[in-house]
């Protein structure tokens, strides 16, 4: 996308249209943050970038009655799906993505789409609206939005960062072994429900310099001059998850006077038009690790614990696990605020799978790697084709394969006399007279 395409885009006036997959959301912040999900929140965050023109929620709302009020109160147009016989979810999906194309088809007004899930199976709808122009915004949680879809919309606007009260810094897990806590309590027991989770500890200010820096390169590169507004845009562009509240800022240009103060970068202009340059000498060692490089403690972790994994366990008990063994592991230090995000990340690497328990929590399994498809079977040789023998040579009085039973050789012509012929009954033939010469 050009300059002047996405100044255009940031200066026309979006009208939103939201779809929520109220299932996904409900279930996903009910395990990873303990609370419940509060659609105001989300409509709140999205109202600051354009104007809602448009609400929808999908979901069985006969099991869902307490949520049903606070829907009705936010205006928000409930859809019923119907289960299937089966009891999956999928047609809550085809429905919420046909009603969304069918809207960017019908309704040209409407420049923009919020999808509120975070479940994987959106990323074709993602991509096909945004082939029609139209710029997505995706609301979810870090901890088990699909990173994949994270990083393929225009925006994402993580469900944590909009949570006004902040919960307290990372800290480590003490729990018991696995093993004693299923000898010494009941298997109910051990998952009782956790306190309510604020918005996450901010991440350190560095970790942000890596982008910060990519987008003024790339703004310098263009001839534009880096202003508040097109810097934070760029940066999207850059990276669609990024979010100024993750590192305990209010506001972008907040974000920017912690980066001033830090002395990470310049800044200079006032009245809201700030100017950034970065900073020509940069000091080495402040790019973050990137988080492919912790997969293999990961999977250190995982075999030696396989047995307590083959059921699934907790992401806390696996979080344990991670801090003994490599004490000097810290998911904060890979751009993470939580370790469940972590979780995410590898669950999209295939090195776990992760599944929501509204009894026990988030629960983690092995991932597809773990369990390497089957050798494909050789396919089956013909048999061996038999040679063809050459003709059998025949022995006159002994049987063989083409003729078993040969015919017995033909009799010599025997010489019939006189004699011969009058004991057979036949008549002699007569001798010629010899002539008679005088």
């Amino acid at each position: 996308m050009s300059v002047a395409q996405e100044q255009h885009r940031m200066t026309e006036r979006m009208n939103i249209a939201v779809f929520v997959d109220y299932d996904n959301i409900e279930i996903g912040v009910k395990t990873t943050l303990r609370r419940e999900f509060d659609v105001a929140v989300a409509l709140d965050a999205l109202k600051e970038r354009g104007d809602i023109v448009a609400k929808f929620a999908y979901a069985n709302w006969n099991r869902q009655e307490g949520a049903t009020r606070q829907m009705a109160e936010n205006a928000v147009q409930m859809v019923q799906r119907l289960p299937s016989p089966r009891g999956d979810k999928n047609g809550a999906d085809i429905n919420l993505a046909l009603d969304a194309l069918e809207m960017a088809f019908t309704h040209s007004h409407v420049n923009a789409f919020a999808i509120v899930s975070g479940d994987s199976d959106f990323i074709p709808l993602v991509n096909k609206l945004k082939e029609y122009g139209k710029t997505v915004y995706v609301v979810g949680g870090k901890a088990f939005t699909s990173t994949i879809l994270q990083q393929n919309c225009h925006e994402f606007i993580s469900y944590e960062s909009l949570l006004t009260d902040v919960g307290g810094p990372p800290q480590a897990i003490e729990r018991p072994a696995v093993q004693e806590i299923r000898q010494d309590r009941p298997p109910r027991e051990r998952f009782q429900p956790k306190e309510r989770r604020g918005r996450p500890a901010p991440l350190d200010l560095a970790q942000a310099m890596p982008l910060v820096e990519r987008a003024l390169q790339v703004l310098e590169r263009r001839g534009v001059q880096p202003q508040l507004g097109l810097l934070k845009s760029t940066m999207l562009q850059l990276d669609s998850a990024f979010t100024e509240k993750a590192y305990g800022a209010n506001s972008f240009s907040d974000f920017v006077e912690k980066m001033k103060k830090a002395d990470f970068v310049n800044v200079s202009g006032s009245g809201g038009r700030y100017m950034i340059e970065r900073k020509t000498s940069s000091q080495p060692g402040r790019e973050a690790p990137k988080p492919e490089e912790a997969l293999p403690m990961l999977r250190d972790v995982l075999e030696t614990h396989r047995l307590e994994m083959e059921e699934g366990a907790a992401a806390e008990d696996l979080q344990s696990w991670m801090q003994t063994e490599h004490p000097n592991f810290n998911f904060t230090a890979y751009g993470y605020q939580e370790f469940a995000e972590f979780l995410n990340y590898a669950q999209d690497k295939l090195v776990v799978r992760v599944l929501p328990d509204e009894e026990r929590g988030l629960m983690v399994h092995l991932g597809a790697e773990f369990y390497p498809p089957a050798l494909p079977e050789p396919p089956a040789q013909p048999p061996p084709e038999e040679e063809e023998e050459g003709p059998q040579p025949y022995v006159e009085g002994q049987p063989t394969l083409l003729e078993p039973n040969p015919p017995p050789p033909k009799p010599k012509p025997v010489k019939r006399t006189r004699k011969a012929a009058s004991t057979s009954g036949e008549k002699p033939a007569r001798r010629p007279r010899k002539k008679r010469t005088d």
